[in-house]
């Protein structure tokens, strides 16, 4: 039954099938090519692990490095580049073609706070009824909502109509 495979790089007795590699010491300094046993020697000697930096490169690069604390200093690079990205997520909000004036600046305030927070807006404008042959009310309104949100936004898709629903998105610039 194979090892199972083990994520980062080889580290002493796992580089396998090498019988030269490319040494550089603890201090960053290049030692030169020599023999994996001479290198893995050395690293005990040191008190280090010999880490396979470069496997692709011919012969391959080696490191002398605490494998532990390297281990740990990647798992802490790679929780902090996770805790810094954003994922931007789709906020939807809903129209109807005879909005009011006063409904209208509260749906506008909450897109306004979606495009602070770096979210994409999909704004859908539902048709029930016989508002159905008057859709140019509704592409009247989606451009309204187009013409108030350009210095903050940008269209990523134009009015379209799916259905009894005109659909438009909108991203943060």
């Amino acid at each position: 039954m194979p090892a199972p495979q083990k994520d980062g790089p080889r580290a002493n007795r796992d580089i396998r099938g090498v019988r030269e590699v490319q040494l550089i010491d603890e201090a960053g300094q290049n030692r030169g090519v020599m023999g994996f046993f001479e290198a893995l020697q050395l690293a005990e000697e040191v008190g280090l692990d010999l880490v396979e930096i470069a496997p692709n490169s011919s012969p391959p690069v080696c490191k002398l490095l605490d494998y532990g604390r390297y281990r740990f200093n990647e798992q802490k690079k790679q929780a902090e580049a996770r805790k810094r990205q954003k994922t931007v997520e789709v906020k939807e909000i809903k129209l109807r073609p005879g909005i009011d004036k006063h409904d209208y600046d509260v749906k506008m305030k909450a897109v306004q706070r979606f495009f602070e927070e770096g979210d994409k807006v999909k704004v859908t404008l539902r048709f029930r009824g016989r508002e159905m042959a008057h859709q140019d009310l509704g592409l009247r309104l989606l451009e309204r909502v187009k013409a108030e949100t350009q210095e903050v936004a940008k269209v990523e898709s134009e009015p379209q109509l799916e259905g009894r629903q005109m659909i438009m998105i909108l991203a943060p610039r």
